[in-house]
């Protein structure tokens, strides 16, 4: 026994420290297991079908002074006439505090900043759920975490029902009937094809959360059948899969009677006209969302009001959202975390692990406004290679010789062993909160299997011996290795690592990586960028390197599923096609796209469960990305809001923000602050002055 707990230790010891040179340190070998983390809070699951419904209620309430001011006033139609034929309701059940009250404010604080509200062209409007506030897609997937696993499939939203054809190739979707944007405009079939016809077909035009047609599957198809009907005709049978990419943020459709006008097939607009046809001073964007766009003070604040037309209630009829105002605070990301835990904001998500400690010692104390809650390890960061050695993103004659390299086996692993992870994660924080992550599925979800998990672990000498196999020697005795002679005129080996400054993780991450790669003998040159030009850049192709935060498919693997591999031209977030839409896949790379098509249409729990197993073992040993670090996040959110679902995650399905459905957040009474800086006021005309009364 004793020595059976001395070789467990001494296992441990060797997967979290840093790790003495030789021939085993080299190999091949499963992940080390994560240290425990018992600040992680629990999940109460529930059927899909516990959480809402779709019927006509006997009668339907709102607001007090939104009935005086405005329906008594003869200024808009009486809240059943603003409803549906049959509204979304939530039931009480599903409600952690059930049924709430009217009023108050929630106060967000970001970092970014809104280009404007043309979501569907590529526009931000800043992040920080201020887009997860303003959409509705067709399904939704971020409250998906409390779904008993067996009935997990993304809940309806603005598409009601649907079923499939016999032959699996056919999926007819029912719209919710009646429902209206937030200027009175009826929401039909026809903003969704503008959607898919004039966006997402339209090549020159970049949806922001990136859905193109492969989004939805290689020839798949979408046609109205009628106002509340469309039908989608997929290249395989039974894809269910897709049906999770019409949540947020790949499916998501805007108003096409404001949009359509704009739009260089129906106006004289170039595709950059349109794109900015809606700058961030351009107020009362038409919604389907709770909240409404009604002010906006540059490098200040966003303001947000109610929704007059929202077309969910609760089971006692009452018209959401609850909150009358949303806030958006324009600061800093760090300055979130600070602000949600010294409670002058109201909600964060706590995943910059600098920050970790100091909240959690605040959050600890018993006057602290705020609550603070720790999910599974459900944040990860790559190296993420540009792949395409055909032309994507025009690169010149050093850049072409780096992604040649970047699909040479032997760099790969070069680079993957030269990376100290326990050095990166104690350069973030001390303490049991980051783990080892070697790439792919992250260990928090339900997919995960660390004995498929590979991982070189760190070894210098071995990695320089990988550099060498690679063909790369330093021949002019500066300490930085070269390109072989004719391969970049024999040129020191440079490569550029796009990254954003906007979190000062990815800038602790990334000046690590520059570090240790300059001790393996490659010299890494920061292109630090804002979010959105980094965005901008990455889709383009303009990277050699890209240190990036990992995305819902890595986490869930069922949302956005075919951006885990290069499935179509452009699902993957560095190997794309060139100008003639060719891939040039590795084998592996094929592999790693076949198993994720398998994945997409099979309907065997067991069989999906075998499929990422293959999935991850391919992906972890031929070093598809170069993973770096893993941690949990944290919710933050001010104690006197009621309706926090327990164990809400800040990202796994989608964001936190999705997660806790906000509409159904509520302050009592006694509890509400003075926050509110439009008082009993609703967004007035689109493109008008703001908030009316």
């Amino acid at each position: 026994m004793k020595n059976r707990y001395l070789l467990k230790t001494a296992a441990l010891l060797w997967g979290v420290s840093a790790l003495t040179t030789g021939a085993v340190a080299s190999d091949l070998t499963a992940v080390p297991q994560p240290p425990d983390f018992p600040a992680q809070t629990k999940v109460q699951y529930v059927d899909g079908k516990a959480i809402l419904e779709y019927k006509a209620l006997s009668q339907y309430n709102e607001p007090a002074w939104v009935k005086k001011n405005f329906v008594d006033a003869g200024k808009l139609p009486p809240v059943k006439d603003r409803l549906p034929k049959e509204p979304m309701v939530y039931k009480t059940s599903n409600m952690a505090d059930g049924i709430g009250v009217y009023g108050d404010t929630m106060r967000h604080v970001i970092g970014g900043r809104p280009e404007g509200w043309n979501y569907w062209a590529g526009q931000t409007q800043g992040w920080g759920g201020i887009d997860i506030g303003l959409s509705e897609c067709l399904t939704r997937t971020g409250p998906l975490f409390q779904v008993k696993a067996d009935d997990l499939q993304p809940l309806p939203n603005l598409a009601k029902s649907w079923e499939w054809s016999k032959d699996g190739h056919t999926l007819t979707m029912h719209l919710i009937e009646g429902a209206k944007w937030s200027d009175g405009v009826e929401f039909t079939s026809d903003d969704l094809m503008f959607y898919w016809n004039d966006n997402v077909l339209d090549t020159n035009v970049k949806p922001l959360n990136g859905a193109t047609p492969e989004t939805f599957g290689v020839g798949t198809t979408l046609k109205a059948i009628d106002k509340y009907t469309v039908e989608w005709t997929f290249k395989d049978a039974f894809p269910k899969q897709f049906i999770y990419n019409m949540a947020y943020g790949t499916f998501c459709p805007g108003p096409s009677h404001v949009l359509k006008p704009q739009h260089p097939k129906y106006s004289k607009n170039t595709y950059e006209q349109y794109k900015n046809a809606f700058p961030p001073t351009y107020m009362n964007f038409p919604v389907m969302g709770a909240w409404v766009p009604v002010a906006y003070r540059p490098d200040d604040i966003i303001v947000l009001r109610r929704n007059p037309y929202y077309w969910k209630v609760d089971e006692k009829g009452n018209q959401l959202p609850y909150l009358d105002e949303m806030h958006y605070k324009l600061s800093t990301w760090a300055d979130r975390d600070v602000q949600a835990v010294a409670g002058s904001g109201d909600f964060s998500n706590l995943e910059q692990p600098e920050n970790f400690v100091e909240s959690l010692k605040r959050a600890a104390q018993k006057d602290a406004p705020a609550r603070l809650a720790f999910g599974s390890r459900l944040i990860g960061y790559n190296i993420n290679l540009n792949f395409s050695a055909n032309g994507w993103g025009d690169p010149d004659e050093r850049s072409q010789a780096v992604r040649d390299l970047n699909r040479n086996e032997h760099f790969r692993k070069a680079v993957t062993m030269a990376i100290n992870r326990k050095e990166l994660g104690d350069s973030l924080v001390k303490g049991p909160f980051v783990a080892t992550y070697p790439g792919g599925i992250l260990s928090g979800s339900n997919f995960y299997d660390r004995q498929s998990t590979m991982y070189y672990p760190f070894d210098l000498e071995g990695a320089k011996k990988e550099l060498a196999a690679a063909g790369l020697k330093d021949t002019d005795g500066n300490g930085i290795v070269n390109f072989p002679a004719g391969v970049n005129g024999g040129k020191d080996v440079e490569i550029s690592l796009l990254m954003t400054n906007d979190y000062t993780t990815d800038k602790s991450l990334a000046e690590g990586v520059v570090a240790q790669m300059q001790k393996l003998g490659i010299r890494v040159v920061l292109n630090a960028q804002a979010g959105k030009d980094r965005d901008n850049a990455a889709g383009a192709g303009k990277f050699d390197w890209m240190v990036l935060r990992t995305s819902a498919e890595l986490a869930s693997v069922v949302q956005n599923t075919p951006q885990l591999a290069a499935t179509g031209p452009r699902t993957s977030w560095f190997h794309r096609a060139n100008n003639k839409n060719e891939l040039d896949l590795m084998p592996f790379e094929k592999e790693l796209a076949d198993t994720v098509n398998k994945f997409i249409v099979s309907s065997d729990p067991k069989e999906q469960a075998e499929l990422m197993k293959k999935y991850q073992k391919i992906y972890t040993s031929n070093v598809n990305t170069v993973g770096l670090v893993e941690y949990p996040g944290a919710l933050i959110i001010n104690k006197r809001f009621k309706n926090v679902p327990p164990g809400t995650p800040i990202y796994m399905f989608n964001w936190a923000e999705d997660s806790v459905i906000r509409e159904r957040l509520y302050v009592p009474t006694a509890d509400q602050g003075d926050y509110q800086l439009f008082k009993d006021t609703l967004p007035g005309k689109p493109g008008g002055e703001g908030p009316q009364k």
